[in-house]
């Protein structure tokens, strides 16, 4: 094979390499199914531009056309996305500085073993800064799921007791089954407890999330408060990053859960 056509294979061997890691994401490995999704639109733009490659000979005008404006629209969604995960990243460092009275953290998967990586992160996290703010209560918020073992608020409670944190400083919200729930469900629970609601809400989520729940924050009517929860494994802070991106622009264009 001359070097002419060893260059014109190594688009598909690429594809075949983005196959191949598509399907360890998405059936071998767990949370990384985003990741999965990236590898096949990355097959598809490749695969595009190299099949319009061998009919621009056949149909030179339709196929220039074609080609442009799948290129100005990849390029306009290329824009969208880094200057949406631009906004994500400058909102992870949130402002822990800022003081509060009440921290919402938000729960994440609780599996047969015990807690997910994602809701570890969470758990240390908070116990970070309850033990830095001993005047904080923290609502431990998240629901139990069909495939949970127990709620994702009473997983949180016995690890934070564990670790040293008093029981009288931790309430537990374990209906929610979404953010809008979270924060909503965890306001309700501050105002029967005090009787009124916080005008500013601390909320501890892992460190990609912080924008998405200061959206829902400012839906609920309190100034928002961000705390991050660094995420331990950098595959899949990478990861939910990207995914964060479709999770804002879902919100964006189809709204919170309002019910």
């Amino acid at each position: 094979m001359d070097k002419k056509n060893r260059f014109r294979l190594f688009p598909w061997l690429v594809c075949a390499i983005l196959a191949l890691a598509a399907f360890v994401l998405r059936f071998l490995l767990l949370g990384y199914s985003f990741s999965a999704l990236v590898c096949c639109c990355l097959i598809g733009i490749i695969a595009f531009y190299e099949t319009t490659r061998m009919l621009r000979g056949k149909y030179p005008k339709a196929i220039h056309f074609v080609r442009r404006v799948f290129t100005v629209c990849l390029v306009i969604g290329l824009l969208v996305v880094g200057i949406t995960e631009c906004v994500i990243i400058k909102a992870s460092f949130g402002n822990p500085q800022e003081p509060v009275d009440y921290v919402v953290v938000l729960g994440a998967k609780v599996r047969v073993t015990g807690p997910s990586a994602s809701l570890w992160d969470r758990i240390y996290g908070a116990y970070d800064y309850l033990e830095a703010h001993p005047q904080v209560t923290a609502i431990l918020s998240g629901g139990q799921g069909t495939d949970e073992p127990v709620s994702e608020a009473q997983a949180m409670f016995d690890e934070l007791v564990k670790l040293g944190i008093s029981p009288d400083r931790l309430w537990l919200e374990d209906k929610a089954t979404s953010t809008w729930e979270n924060l909503q469900f965890s306001l309700a629970l501050i105002e029967e407890q005090t009787g009124q609601q916080p005008a500013k809400l601390g909320v501890l989520s892992s460190e990609y999330h912080l924008y998405r729940a200061s959206l829902f924050a400012k839906a609920c009517g309190v100034e928002f408060v961000g705390i991050p929860a660094r995420t331990s494994r950098i595959s899949q802070m990478v990861n939910h990053f990207m995914r964060e991106v479709a999770g804002v622009w879902h919100y964006i264009l189809l709204g919170g859960q309002y019910d």
